[in-house]
């Protein structure tokens, strides 16, 4: 999700990730959020031209006219760049790219970890890349999706907690990096979050139950949850 603030602060949004993945349906929600940010703000009219000019982007992505390789550098490079060109500036980007592989390591292949960090760490670091790059001189925010997995131990989950530990770790360098430009590097780590990807666990009864005896709320998160938190770091 790229998102500018324009000349009267306004968030505007559209998308460049993929629709049928957990992570997607997070950057919808943000989306929603910063729309309503707008509304809240007396700007209407604006934020309703950049819902509709974003359901038009997200009908192109579900008929996969627009499906950038979020992992492959130039893909990432020119989705920004045609961000960029609609708007006055780039203020913000979001890399929601995720998966879940819940795999002991001694059944992992090198396919699987391959894919893993292609998808959540890869993706990340393109994002990171291509979105300092546009925002060196006026400054911005980019904002990370990780994991609790990165920061707890937790079984049959080696592939995708390295994935994301690599992501809290890149964040953490970025944001040194770049910090005297201007940019704002932040990652948000969730548990485990309702979503299509997440639907083979919240499905099963006992699964489900014991995701959330490990939450104090006594629920699991929504990517409602989650947008709240992007947007609020954007």
């Amino acid at each position: 999700a790229i998102h500018d603030q324009g000349d009267a602060g306004l968030w505007e949004c559209r998308t460049i990730a993929r629709v049928h993945t957990y992570s997607s349906v997070m950057c919808w929600a943000a989306c929603d959020r910063l729309a309503k940010a707008a509304d809240h703000m007396g700007l209407s009219d604006r934020a309703v031209f950049w819902s509709e000019r974003a359901a038009v982007i997200r009908a192109r992505i579900e008929t996969e006219a627009f499906l950038p390789d979020e992992g492959r550098f130039d893909d990432v490079d020119r989705a920004v760049a045609e961000a960029t060109g609609w708007t006055s500036r780039l203020d913000g980007i979001v890399n929601c790219a995720g998966s879940i592989v819940l795999k002991p390591a001694h059944l992992t292949s090198e396919a699987d970890l391959t894919a893993v960090l292609d998808t959540n760490l890869r993706t990340a670091f393109a994002v990171v890349r291509a979105g300092a790059s546009a925002m060196r001189q006026a400054g911005g925010a980019i904002v990370l999706v990780s994991s609790a997995a990165a920061e707890i131990g937790l079984p049959n989950h080696e592939a995708i907690a390295a994935a994301k530990a690599g992501v809290l770790g890149l964040m953490r360098s970025a944001a040194a990096t770049y910090a005297t430009s201007g940019i704002r590097v932040n990652a948000v780590a969730p548990g485990l979050v309702a979503s299509p990807l997440s639907r083979a666990i919240t499905s099963n009864e006992m699964a489900l139950k014991a995701s959330i005896a490990m939450h104090p709320l006594g629920r699991i998160g929504t990517p409602d949850d989650i947008a709240g938190a992007v947007a609020w770091l954007l």
